[in-house]
């Protein structure tokens, strides 16, 4: 008599696990690259807001989750991080509602607050659940293909953002209530809960508040400094108080017992090289991006629609490119892959900047190239820098390690948006649109290859030399 094979119950499934955990991670990707396709129509429904206004429905958002990754992610570490994903859940799915029937331009920042500080509390928890959860001969895979989801959203949300925005830039918003209840009733299911018992104390809030405003002062004084004038007081004073509240912020991660980043931290040599070559990465990425929607809908004057698939191919070729990434890095170090993958999405903007004409008469040709270029370095080196940062800690210290290389994207996409909101304001003539923008992709590149010098820093060995 044959015996029926019996299948484990969801919850021990790691591959089950793993796309739940995986559709949260794709829902907060989708949004930061739908609200980039709507930046132009968010400003335009709200009259008299600037492009500089506008820019802190970007950074608003990334100020705050990259603030307060690393506190909730332990505070879940602690008290549970299958309930504190399923709040930040909840509390995200709710603040998207909110922003989709936001009455004005700051009631929308506001609610872009509540719903970072969501993503905040979602993200980690879902990386640590994952690794709680999956096999350690398997993990370094299964993170990869969490961060390839990513890269899916980022090809998917331009071309949702094109459609949704056809209608309103409120449905960029609302795509996330049927994503977000699914996700919340899936996860209830399927993921099993898990703690660090080790942790007794919650990291240092007020570092994390010192933190978040030094970096808004900082973005300010980038952003507003065109308007202002660099040499005024204002400028200067948004300047001056980011440097004070971040070297405060610096000194009590010294000196307090348990700082939002651990000094010791950054002694390890593969995890700080990772985190520098993260941020300057991050804000390629999210520059690049920027310079290519306003260019778009700004210069070409292509609609939303056509903006959002023009957008596309770049994004959709991250999750193939990330699918060989896994492959070469058996043989192929971590730092090199990165290098790579950074030195060709640099390669991308020069390429989109040496091609690109005023009129968008052929786009395969002028815009196409660059995108593509652009998708294989992303490919290469965001999940390669977000799996390997880690590599070198001790394994009581990878969650909190998690959410550090997770801040530091989210500090670098605060700067990339500011930057480019400064470089190119609001040009009055083609000739002058032209030069900012050139200006723009110049910067991105260089940022990007200071990041793909910072790869040198990280390990030199590949995963199939550890196994021997």
């Amino acid at each position: 008599m044959t015996q029926l094979a019996v299948r484990p119950p969801l919850a021990t499934r790691p591959r089950a696990i793993l796309t739940v955990l995986s559709l949260a991670s794709f829902m907060a990707s989708l949004d930061l690259f739908i609200v980039n396709v709507a930046f132009d129509q968010i400003g335009a429904s709200f009259r008299g807001s600037s492009i500089g206004d506008v820019s802190w429905v970007l950074n608003a958002y990334a100020i705050l989750y990259a603030a307060l990754l690393v506190p909730l992610g332990r505070l879940a570490d602690k008290v549970g991080r299958k309930r504190t994903f399923l709040l930040g859940l909840a509390v995200f799915t709710l603040a998207s509602v909110l922003c989709a029937v936001a009455p004005g331009l700051w009631w929308l920042v506001a609610f872009r607050v509540l719903q970072a500080a969501g993503a905040a509390a979602l993200t980690p928890t879902s990386l640590g659940l994952l690794l709680a959860a999956v096999p350690a001969g398997k993990r370094l895979a299964y993170v990869r293909i969490w961060s390839a989801v990513a890269g899916l959203a980022a090809a998917a949300g331009p071309v949702f953002g094109g459609l949704l925005v056809a209608a309103s830039w409120r449905w960029v918003f609302l795509v996330n209530l049927p994503i977000g209840i699914l996700a919340l009733i899936a996860a209830q299911r399927t993921v099993p809960d898990s703690r660090d018992t080790a942790v007794s104390r919650i990291p240092d809030v007020v570092g994390s508040a010192l933190l978040t405003i030094g970096i808004g002062a900082l973005a300010l004084g980038i952003v507003e400094g065109g308007d202002w004038g660099w040499g005024s007081g204002r400028t200067l004073t948004s300047f001056l108080v980011a440097a004070l509240l971040v070297g405060w912020f610096v000194w009590r991660a010294e000196h307090h017992p348990v700082p939002v980043v651990d000094p010791a931290l950054y002694r390890v040599r593969t995890f700080a090289s990772a985190n520098v070559a993260m941020l300057m990465f991050g804000a390629g990425l999210s520059g690049y991006l920027l310079l290519v929607v306003l260019w778009l809908q700004n210069v070409w004057h292509w609609s939303t629609i056509t903006t959002g698939f023009a957008v596309a191919p770049g994004p959709a070729a991250v999750p193939v490119v990330t699918l060989i990434a896994q492959r070469l890095a058996q043989r192929t170090p971590a730092g090199r892959l990165a290098l790579i993958g950074c030195a060709a999405f640099a390669a991308g903007a020069v390429l989109t900047l040496a091609l690109v004409g005023p009129h968008g008469s052929s786009y395969a040709r002028e815009l196409l190239p660059g995108q593509l270029l652009s998708g294989i370095g992303i490919g290469l080196a965001l999940p390669t820098l977000l799996s390997s940062a880690t590599h070198d800690l001790p394994a009581h210290r990878r969650s909190t390690g998690s959410g550090v290389i997770n801040m530091a994207r989210q500090i670098g996409l605060v700067l990339g948006v500011s930057v480019v909101v400064a470089l190119v304001g609001t040009p009055h003539s083609y000739a002058s649109a032209h030069s900012a923008f050139v200006h723009g992709w110049w910067v991105m590149a260089g940022v990007l290859v200071v990041a793909a010098i910072a790869c040198l820093g990280m390990p030199i060995r590949s995963v199939r030399n550890e196994r021997n």
